[in-house]
């Protein structure tokens, strides 16, 4: 079995200590294969906030795949926006914007939704969505597929229909076909899993909540995703959403900070079963 801890939208420079503690004793207890930050990972792109995000990761002793949200381009330094706007991140997270995480169980890939001309939206090119397609296409049946942006590819609110990602419907069609399992993706800090219907196949976007931030929803605590690739259902008391079909081996997890406790708890499990797996 493989594991995906999913954090996003940490907003360094407003982290509450506490939680940050908390999801290194997650990471720490879960041991993941792979962590996924899909963006926003600084409040303002300051050189010290960038910093503390990288202290922070070098804590989870696992692998990084990050992509930058538009937290992560300077706002208020005009010059560095449009001349550099990815220097201070690629100083921490290497010059790549659009990595990929290759294993004999996974395929994440990375895409850089953010455009320096914009303030917060975001938004993917025809050129992007070919390029993963590509990539998803030379999968192996045995490879979890996964796309990470940072704008969400679908929405479950109205009020955060403005959010979503410029190019999302041309995006989820055509990643559909080429075989994608999972578009995960943050931003609007709100944690869902919803499967989207109508296209060539079955497709999940698995969105997270902000996982250390202040800067938390009313309806929302600070929360995180593990994804267990190969994994059966079972144990604790989290409620289990989607029926225990046969074949079904990828438990997406929503993983809740709890104020009483100073841990993060499971809140959901969803079950998503790919459909080369059968229906």
């Amino acid at each position: 079995m493989s594991v995906l801890l999913h954090v996003s939208d940490t907003h360094f420079g407003t982290e509450r200590p506490p939680v940050v503690e908390a999801v290194v004793a997650l990471a720490a207890q879960q041991r993941p294969d792979l962590v996924v930050l899909s963006g926003d990972i600084t409040q303002r792109a300051r050189p010290d906030q960038f910093l503390a995000a990288k202290a922070f990761v070098e804590r989870l002793d696992a692998p990084v795949l990050a992509i930058p949200g538009n937290h992560d381009i300077a706002l208020f330094d005009l010059w560095s926006r449009l001349t550099r706007p990815y220097a201070r991140y690629g100083a921490v997270f290497g010059p790549g914007l659009e990595p990929v995480h290759s294993s004999s169980d996974l395929l994440v890939i990375g895409v850089n939704t953010t455009r320096p001309w914009r303030h917060k939206n975001g938004e993917v090119s025809a050129a992007q969505i070919d390029r993963v397609a590509d990539r998803l296409a030379a999968a192996s049946p045995e490879q979890l597929r996964v796309v990470v942006v940072h704008q969400p590819a679908a929405v479950t609110l109205n009020l955060d229909r403005p959010n979503l990602l410029r190019g999302h419907r041309a995006a989820t069609k055509t990643w559909s076909a080429a075989g994608a399992d999972l578009v995960m993706g943050g931003h609007i800090h709100l944690p869902y899993t919803l499967a989207l219907q109508g296209l060539a196949r079955r497709l999940w976007v698995v969105q997270a909540g902000t996982a250390v931030s202040s800067r938390t929803r009313p309806e929302a605590p600070n929360s995180v995703n593990l994804v267990r690739w190969g994994a059966s259902v079972g144990g604790g008391s989290a409620q289990v959403r989607g029926s225990p079909e046969a074949g079904a081996s990828c438990l997406v997890e929503r993983w809740d900070f709890l104020q009483s406790t100073q841990r993060f708890v499971r809140a959901e499990v969803t079950q998503v079963q790919p459909d080369r797996f059968g229906t």
